[in-house]
């Protein structure tokens, strides 16, 4: 595990744990799954580039 992978799992899985949070205190779902999306998908992807890549795709879900 390199210093970036170390990284984007704690910063993706902060902003899955926040986005989780709040789809669960508003009861919404979308920001519920990609919040559950963000905190999983970091212990798939061992490639830095790619984990900020769909780390990025799954965040840019939360807006649209």
């Amino acid at each position: 595990m390199t210093f970036g992978t170390l990284f984007g799992s704690i910063l993706f899985g902060s902003i899955g744990l926040g986005a989780f949070i709040y789809g669960k205190k508003q009861g919404q779902a979308r920001p519920l799954a990609v919040g559950i999306a963000l905190m999983v998908f970091p212990y798939f992807v061992t490639k830095a580039w790619l984990m900020y890549l769909v780390g990025a795709l799954i965040t840019v879900l939360l807006f649209f």
